[in-house]
C-alpha cells in the first residue's frame, strides 16, 4: 500500500487573514469604547494600522477586512508595497511615521498622504522643495519628542513653536498636527497631555499619540489618530540563523 503524501505544512511566517481581521474587529471596538468612555465620538479617532516589516499580502488582508490607513516606517519598504496596492484598493491611505532623511523627502512626498515624523528645519525646506516638485502636498504632522529622548527623533518641547512658526512662514508649509512617542517604560499620560495642551495652543487638530500598548490612554487625552501595528498583524518571525 503506497502511503498518500502529507499536506504541505503552513508557513509560519504566512499572514492569515482570518487572525488579522479578528484583530482588526477587536482593536476597533477598543478604540470605540475608550472613545465612548471619554464622551467622544469614536469616528473621531483613525486607527493607523502600522504595517512595517509585513509583507503586502498582510496589508492586503487588512484592507479586505475594511482597513484603510496604514503606517510605514522606511520609505524605501512603502515605495516597493504600496504602488501595487493602491491599484486595488484606491481610498486606502499611506503615513510615513519613522524618522525621514532629507534626501528621501521627495520619494516620501510622491507616495505618502501623510508624512508624521517632520521634525526639523532641513527637512521642512527638503519637503517643501518636494512639494513644488512633484506637485502633491501630503498632510504634516511635526514629531515632538516629548521625553528629550537623545535617541529618538523630533523637535524639543521648547522649539516646537518656533520650529512650527519656520514651517509655515519660511517654507510655506501648512501643518495639520503632531505627534509623538512616550519614552518606553514611562506613565505616557503627562506626555500625551502636553500634546494635547501644545496643539489646542498652536490651534492644530490632528494629534497622532498612541500605540498598541497604550492608545486607550491616548484617546482619553484627545488623540484623533492611534498607531498599532503588532496588536493587528502580530510579530514578524526572526530570520533563521545558522
Amino acid at each position: 500500500m503506497t502511503d498518500l503524501p502529507l499536506p504541505d505544512a503552513p508557513d509560519p511566517g504566512a499572514p492569515d487573514p482570518d487572525a488579522i481581521a479578528a484583530n482588526l474587529a477587536r482593536i476597533k471596538a477598543r478604540i470605540a469604547a475608550a472613545a465612548e468612555a471619554a464622551g467622544r465620538d469614536p469616528a473621531g479617532v483613525t486607527l493607523v494600522a502600522v504595517s512595517k516589516t509585513h509583507p503586502a499580502e498582510a496589508v492586503r488582508a487588512a484592507l479586505a477586512a475594511g482597513q484603510a490607513v496604514f503606517g510605514e516606517n522606511r520609505v524605501q519598504e512603502a515605495a516597493a508595497k504600496f504602488p501595487g496596492l493602491r491599484a486595488e484598493f484606491p481610498a486606502m491611505r499611506l503615513h510615513i511615521i519613522g524618522g525621514l532623511q532629507t534626501n528621501k523627502a521627495r520619494d516620501a512626498v510622491r507616495v505618502a498622504d501623510v508624512i508624521e515624523s517632520l521634525d526639523r528645519p532641513k527637512l521642512a525646506a527638503a519637503i517643501a522643495e518636494a512639494i513644488r516638485k512633484e506637485g502633491r502636498a501630503p498632510e504634516l504632522l511635526v514629531q515632538v519628542n516629548t521625553g528629550a529622548e537623545p535617541q529618538k527623533s523630533g523637535v524639543a518641547r521648547d522649539e516646537a513653536s518656533a520650529f512650527l512658526r519656520a514651517c509655515r512662514e519660511e517654507h510655506g508649509l501648512a501643518i495639520s498636527g503632531l505627534m509623538c512617542i512616550p519614552p518606553e517604560g514611562e506613565d505616557p499620560l503627562p506626555h500625551f497631555r502636553w500634546l494635547a495642551e501644545f496643539a489646542a495652543r498652536e490651534g492644530l487638530k490632528t494629534l497622532s499619540m498612541g500605540m498598541s500598548g497604550d492608545f486607550e490612554a491616548a484617546i482619553a487625552c484627545g488623540a484623533t489618530q492611534v498607531r498599532v501595528g503588532s496588536a493587528i498583524f502580530g510579530t514578524r518571525p526572526r530570520p533563521a540563523t545558522a
